[in-house]
């Protein structure tokens, strides 16, 4: 993928940033900085959101860095693994759901002054959380395109009911976890515009193919993140360059344009844009995240996601084996 290198660095404005190749990462809150892009300035926007969701409040974030949990999870360690702590998205209750609607809607409200006509939109979620995302994004002024799904066992939900488990053995709450939904969304086309129009225009309206005889597919097999990617970016919900590489090459359907992820984190997006020749700017609340993804981002771009632990491969592998058989 190729990307014609622009003035980036005026999307800056006057943020903390640090330049990285052709992309930008910038030290702002994504609200404030995308109510100042231009007007149909971004061609895509590929986010995991962090925040506007409880478990990623400041009080929640050190209850989790000390061990204490609160709204997180805290799993077990056994077959010689760590697991890393897991939000408990069932705790929230209706003036929490209420209030996280609310910021994506309003988010949303923002995103599409900035996006071209045709730009795409694909946003990590939950199973249990994806219906009232998806529905304050659409309210926002976007439309439903489908959804992304990333196979992998998470480890959220299959849980006996709490403080009763020896009470209930046979019984899970809620089904465990085996995939990750990433809604897609659009901007609106202008009236009458076909997406051959919105192409040779804005450069947006589709997804580009995997091949001339393969369209980008729905379902993408790609697995947890390998350990040796969290070694370098330590964050506690890092995508797997193997899977956003996919996402990012798919966003820009001509090889062109501006990616941007306004919940950046440790930078695995940026990292997997500037891995496949394409821009992209980064945008993180955090200072200790915007820290990590400074360090983090060339390191992961120079991974090849192919290299993984030999029982990470196996996983993969299986998963492949998996989707051949439907």
């Amino acid at each position: 993928m190729t990307a014609k290198r622009d003035n980036i660095g005026r999307f800056a404005f006057d943020y903390d940033s640090h330049a990285i190749g052709q992309s930008l990462l910038v030290h702002a809150d994504c609200l404030e900085w995308l109510g100042r892009m231009p007007q149909n300035s971004i061609h895509a926007v590929v986010t995991d959101p962090p925040y506007g969701v409880k478990e990623y409040d400041f009080d929640q974030l050190e209850k989790r860095g000390t061990g204490k949990g609160g709204i997180w999870r805290i799993p077990p360690s056994f077959d010689g693994h760590a697991r890393s702590p897991l939000p408990r998205f069932t705790a929230l209750d209706e003036r929490e759901r209420h209030r996280l609607s609310r910021f994506f809607v309003e988010w949303s409200r923002l995103v599409v002054p900035a996006l071209r006509p045709g730009g795409h939109v694909f946003i990590a979620s939950s199973a249990f959380l994806s219906q009232l995302v998806y529905s304050a994004i659409i309210e926002g002024g976007l439309e439903f395109r489908g959804q992304i799904i990333r196979v992998v066992r998470t480890l959220r939900g299959g849980d006996r009911p709490k403080n009763a488990e020896e009470e209930f053995p046979g019984v899970s709450s809620m089904p465990r976890g085996c995939y990750e939904p990433w809604g897609l969304f659009r901007k609106p086309l202008p009236k009458k515009m076909t997406v051959a129009q919105c192409l040779r225009e804005f450069q947006t309206g589709g997804l580009r193919r995997t091949g001339e005889d393969r369209p980008f597919e729905d379902i993408i097999a790609g697995g947890r993140t390998p350990s040796r990617e969290r070694r370098v970016a330590n964050h506690p919900s890092i995508k797997p360059q193997r899977f956003l590489r996919q996402i990012v090459t798919s966003s820009l359907p001509l090889g062109v344009g501006l990616i941007v992820d306004p919940f950046m984190g440790s930078g695995s997006t940026v990292a997997a844009a500037n891995a496949m020749g394409a821009t992209a700017i980064g945008i993180e609340r955090f200072a200790d995240y915007f820290k990590l993804a400074v360090g983090a981002v060339p390191k992961l771009a120079s991974l090849n996601p192919d290299e993984t632990d030999s029982w990470e491969l196996e996983t993969v592998v299986h998963q492949q084996s998996l989707f051949a058989a439907i």
